[in-house]
């Protein structure tokens, strides 16, 4: 209540007190000169823990933290301010008689009133808000901390492509340095980037992040870079969230694995035509020889009377053994000419009748039996076709080279392919002597000897191409005793 020497001539007084009583708010009324408190309402005095009457005598350093930010003078100028500049808003740290500090916003208003002129300090407790701001502070500069040294990110553009806000990590990556104009986004891509950015950007909504597409990029430094970006609409000024990860280390890896990718066929074209050299001259030097004979014998039956017939007999048969020498020819060359690495939708079986005439050529040239067992399905895998034959080669070749010693009358290699679970497989049995338990493990790492003279490289490129594809390699003892090496692939669907 006002005290009673404050003279109120409001006809409703109670009303009036009861109307400020009521409110949340804390109010406390001073005297416009003397800044004395002259009234309080229910809530001031129980934040601050005195009575009005209680509060009346007390002084600004009686109810306020002991701080050089909260001197009297102040609060007084924040008063004489309401007076002629209007309603004046300050922070000022209440302590109530318990001792316990309330940070406030307080609010200054000159109030006339019939009486007296009055100043009307209305405030309220913001500890928790300020204490929220300090966590986020504190989170805001961790975050930058954290995003110091990241090879990523974050900008924000307007509709119309300007970047209005980015990181300074951001910053590094474009390397944009920290007090130069920002640009427009497009002018860090190369040309032919520009419309499918563009793209990107238009095709962003608020509910999910576009998928991360690459762009080679410009730095304003002049250095070329390579960047992952997706981007999302934020209501802030209707732009765009954008999140870029600078990612020319992954494209240089990736290179560099093509590459090996790329000396992997070579040296593995290299190794499987070595192991062919010897099968594909003896085939060709059938062919001919038998040639050569069919020539000379119709040259001697032309020199003969009555003789043409005998001697176009014998050039159609050399014509027929040119043309077996060009169907070998033609299928060394198929192979070979195939050198880029291109991943395709194939068929295992059919990969397996690419190189069975290969095969067929080294076991008949060994006294092999070459047994082949297709799979009654199709076995899609999705693989590069030239490499996948390689593997395939390289496992027969050393299971007939296995033979060669043997001491069983029947030396049999069998390929067959099979399908188990969600893979392709292809086992390469034979029924020679077989290896060391010890040495199954082995088989397929570098340099591991499999056969007397050879050096492992065959297993070990075989194990990298199998490994690329997503698939597995091993070696297992063979129920007829020999040898049995299996490679599996996932596959791509089910017919």
């Amino acid at each position: 209540m006002f005290p009673s020497h404050l003279d109120m001539n409001f006809p409703a007084e109670d009303d009036f007190h009861r109307l400020l009583d009521a409110l949340t708010q804390c109010v406390l009324l001073h005297d416009a000169q003397t800044k004395a408190i002259v009234w309080a309402n229910r809530a001031a005095c129980v934040a601050l823990g005195f009575s009005v009457e209680e509060l009346l005598p007390l002084k600004a350093h009686d109810m306020t933290r002991d701080d050089i930010k909260y001197r009297r003078e102040i609060a007084v100028n924040a008063m004489d301010r309401s007076v002629t500049e209007g309603p004046q808003s300050y922070e000022w740290c209440y302590r109530s008689r318990a001792g316990v500090d309330m940070l406030s916003e307080a609010i200054a208003t000159y109030v006339p009133l019939a009486g007296r002129e009055v100043v009307m300090v209305q405030f309220r407790d913001i500890s928790a808000e300020e204490a929220m701001r300090q966590k986020l502070r504190r989170y805001e500069t961790r975050l930058r901390e954290y995003m110091q040294d990241l090879g990523e990110g974050v900008a924000v553009l307007t509709p119309r492509g300007k970047v209005s806000y980015i990181s300074e990590s951001g910053r590094r990556v474009l390397g944009v340095a920290s007090d130069a104009p920002l640009g427009v986004a497009l002018d860090y891509c190369t040309r032919e980037d520009r419309d499918r950015l563009i793209a990107q950007l238009r095709s962003a909504t608020r509910q999910h992040s576009t998928a991360a597409q690459r762009y080679s990029i410009t730095r304003r430094d002049g250095a070329k870079r390579w960047l992952r970006i997706t981007c999302r609409r934020i209501d802030i000024e209707d732009g765009t969230l954008v999140h870029f990860r600078d990612i020319s280390d992954e494209v240089a890896i990736e290179e560099a694995r093509r590459n090996e990718a790329r000396m992997l066929e070579y040296a593995g074209r290299n190794n499987a035509m070595g192991e062919m050299a010897t099968a594909i001259a003896h085939e060709l030097s059938q062919p001919l020889a038998a040639v050569r004979n069919f020539i000379e014998g119709a040259i001697q039956r032309l020199a003969q009377p009555d003789s043409v017939d005998s001697a176009i007999w014998g050039l159609r048969a050399a014509d027929r053994q040119a043309e077996h020498a060009a169907h070998i020819i033609k299928s060394v060359r198929e192979f070979i000419v195939k050198r880029e690495p291109v991943e395709v939708q194939a068929d295992l079986r059919d990969i397996l009748a690419d190189v069975a005439y290969f095969i067929q050529l080294r076991a008949r040239d060994e006294g092999v039996t070459l047994r082949i067992e297709q799979w009654g399905e199709p076995l899609t895998v999705r693989s590069e076709r030239v490499l996948i034959g390689q593997v395939i080669l390289n496992l027969a070749f050393n299971a007939i080279e296995a033979l060669r010693g043997a001491k069983s009358s029947t030396k049999i290699v069998t390929l067959a392919t099979a399908m188990n679970a969600d893979a392709a497989e292809l086992h390469v049995i034979d029924n020679g002597p077989g290896v060391p338990d010890d040495a199954l493990e082995r088989l397929l790492d570098g340099f591991s000897l499999s056969k007397a003279g050879g050096n492992g490289i065959g297993l070990s490129l075989c194990k990298n191409i199998v490994s690329r594809h997503d698939g597995r390699i091993w070696a297992q003892r063979a129920a007829s005793g020999g040898l049995e090496c299996c490679f599996a692939l996932p596959l791509s669907h089910r017919a």
